[in-house]
C-alpha cells in the first residue's frame, strides 16, 4: 500500500483533528488548547513531544538508524476574524482559521501517524515542528532561538501551505518557482506627539491628526518616486487612530502598517526613508514623530536543489496530472506575502509546497483570509501523504 493510500485511510481522523483545531482557533503566541491537543495526540501516537515556549511543540520520528535530519513545519495560529463560513464547527470566539493553519496542523499530525507506522524504515530523523504565531511573524524565530534547529541539527526543511479559490482541482500540489519564495516583512508604527486643545481654537494646539495625514500621503510616494520601477515594494498602512470626540484636538495620534520587499537593500532604504519622512514632516508642523519597527522577517529563500529533488518525489506520488509546476508553466510570481518560515530558510536549505483546497468551479469562491472561506477537507490526506513521502524519500537518498 502506498503512503497516499495509507493517508486516505485515515482521512476521518484528519478531519477530526482539523475540526477541533478550527473550532478552537487561537491567535499569536498563546495557543493553550491547540498546543495541548497536539501534545496529547502525539503522546497517543507514541511520541515524546516537547514544548518550545508556551505553545510551540516539537517531536522526533525515527532516529533508530543513522542519517540526516529533515524538519517539517506546521503553523497553528489563527486570524482575528469573526467567522462567517457557516460550517457547523465554526469558531465563535472572534478568531478564525481563515488561512488554513488548521489544515497544516492536521496534515502534520497525520504525517506523524504515518511516520510512526514506518518508523523502522526511517533512515535518519524527522523533526516535527508545530509553530505558533506565524500570522504575527513571531513564532519561527522564537522556536529557532530556543534551539529547534539543533539537538539533533537539522539538515533540510520543508513546509506546506494550502490555497483557497485557486483555479486548480482540490488536492493539486502546487510547486513554486525557486525564485518565488516570499517577501521580507516589517511591521511599523508611527506615533505623533502634538498638543491637544479645543476644536474651536486650533491655533492654540498642534493637531497630530493633520500631521498624521500628511505623513500618510508622503510615505506612499517613497514607493512610487524613490524605489526603482525594476524593484518591488509594498507599503500599506492598515490602521490610523487618534482622538475620542469631534470638538477636541487630541494630544497624540498613531498609525501602523506593513512593508514588504524582495531585496534587502530596498528593504533597508525604505525603512530609513519612512523614519526620515515622518520625522521631518512632523517637525514642519511643530510636532514630533516616532517610528518603531515592531517585528518582521527576511525573504523566504527557496533552496533550488532541494525544491527540485522534493518536487520529483511529489510527482512520483501523485503523477504529473496531480501537480502544477510553476517553473514548467513558466509562471513568474513575485510573492509579496510573507512567511516567517523564512527564518528557517536562512539557516538551512528549505522548500515549500502548496495544496489546493477547492476551486471556484468546485464551489469554493472565497480566498484565504476571508470570513466566509470554506476549505475542501479531501485535501487533508494529500498534505499528510506529501509530508510523509517527501521526508522518507529525502532521508533515503541523502
Amino acid at each position: 500500500m502506498s503512503i497516499l493510500e495509507e493517508a486516505k485511510n485515515i482521512s476521518d481522523i484528519l478531519k477530526e483533528h482539523r475540526r477541533y483545531i478550527h473550532q478552537n482557533a487561537e491567535q499569536h503566541l498563546e495557543l493553550p488548547k491547540t498546543a495541548e491537543y497536539v501534545m496529547n495526540t502525539l503522546r497517543e501516537l507514541g511520541y515524546e513531544p516537547e514544548r518550545v515556549g508556551s505553545s510551540g511543540v516539537i517531536a522526533m520520528a525515527g532516529g533508530k538508524k543513522p542519517g540526516k535530519v529533515f524538519l517539517m513545519r506546521a503553523d497553528m495560529d489563527a486570524l482575528p476574524i469573526q467567522e462567517e463560513s457557516g460550517e457547523p464547527f465554526s469558531c465563535q470566539t472572534g478568531s478564525m482559521h481563515a488561512c488554513g493553519h488548521d489544515f497544516h496542523t492536521a496534515m502534520l499530525l497525520g504525517a506523524a501517524q504515518l511516520l510512526k507506522a514506518h518508523e523502522d524504515e526511517i533512515n535518519g530523523t524527522v523533526k516535527l515542528m508545530f509553530q505558533p504565531a506565524e500570522e504575527t511573524l513571531a513564532g519561527a524565530k522564537m522556536m529557532i532561538d530556543a534551539g529547534v534547529l539543533e539537538n539533533p541539527k537539522v539538515d533540510a526543511a520543508m513546509m506546506i501551505h494550502v490555497t483557497g479559490s485557486m483555479p486548480l482541482p482540490t488536492g493539486t500540489i502546487m510547486i513554486p518557482d525557486a525564485e518565488s519564495g516570499a517577501a521580507a516583512a516589517d511591521w511599523f508604527k508611527i506615533s505623533v506627539q502634538g498638543k491637544g486643545g479645543h476644536g474651536a481654537m486650533p491655533d492654540t494646539g498642534v493637531d497630530p491628526l493633520n500631521v498624521l495625514s500628511h505623513i500618510h500621503l508622503a510615505i506612499q510616494a517613497i514607493n512610487s518616486r524613490e524605489v526603482s520601477p525594476a524593484d518591488v515594494a509594498a507599503l500599506t498602512v492598515g490602521q490610523m487612530h487618534g482622538g475620542a470626540t469631534s470638538n477636541v484636538i487630541p494630544d497624540t495620534a498613531m498609525m501602523s502598517g506593513t512593508l514588504r520587499t524582495l531585496d534587502n537593500n530596498v528593504r533597508e532604504f525604505v525603512k530609513r526613508r519612512i523614519v526620515e519622512v515622518s520625522e521631518s514632516i512632523a517637525a514642519t508642523f511643530r510636532a514630533k514623530a516616532t517610528v518603531e519597527y515592531e517585528r518582521g522577517c527576511p525573504c523566504f529563500e527557496i533552496n533550488e536543489p532541494l525544491l527540485k529533488e522534493l518536487s520529483g518525489y511529489a510527482k512520483e506520488m501523485v503523477g504529473e496530472s496531480g501537480v502544477w509546476d510553476m517553473a514548467e508553466a513558466k509562471v513568474k510570481n513575485k510573492n509579496m506575502g510573507s512567511e516567517d518560515f523564512s527564518w528557517v530558510s536562512v539557516e538551512v536549505p528549505a522548500a515549500c509546497f502548496s495544496v489546493s483546497t477547492g476551486s471556484p468551479e468546485e464551489g469554493y469562491q472565497y480566498p484565504l483570509h476571508h470570513p466566509k472561506a470554506v476549505f475542501n477537507e479531501s485535501a487533508l490526506s494529500i498534505g499528510a501523504a506529501l509530508y510523509t513521502d517527501l521526508a522518507l524519500k529525502w532521508l533515503d537518498n541523502n
